[in-house]
């Protein structure tokens, strides 16, 4: 178990999997926004606080995991940095009452967080 999850730290795939997971979190916050100005009786699932809240803290430890492991790896902070600042973001969006506001918050941190984790997949090449 801990060789598989060091090759999967070494081979880039906690950094794909959150640029996936990351993808996945501002697709949904966009599709949330927009179902929810369409129509206005759809919240359940998609909407609920929980399910947010759970996706954030999931993405922030899979991402400063990932950027962590990159830095020792190659040795370059700028990646980790970049990222860093998309995880406090997304952190902060976690303390804002669910809305547009959380919603604009949390997509502005995944972009970054996002970026951070292409640099730092493109430095461990």
């Amino acid at each position: 178990m801990l060789l598989t999850f060091r090759s999967a730290l070494a081979k880039g795939t906690f950094d794909r999997m959150a640029m996936a997971l990351s993808g996945l979190c501002a697709a949904h916050c966009v599709a949330t926004a927009v179902i929810l100005g369409l129509l206005a009786t759809a919240g359940g699932f998609l909407s609920n606080p929980l399910f947010h809240e759970t996706g954030l803290t999931i993405a922030i430890v899979l991402g400063a995991v990932a950027l962590g492991y990159g830095a020792i790896q190659h040795g370059y902070m700028m990646p980790a940095a970049i990222g860093a600042l998309g995880l406090g973001v997304m952190a902060g969006a976690m303390t804002l009452d669910h809305g547009f506001e959380e919603s604009v918050y949390t997509v502005i941190g995944v972009a970054i967080l996002a970026l951070g984790h292409d640099l730092n997949h493109r430095a461990g090449r």
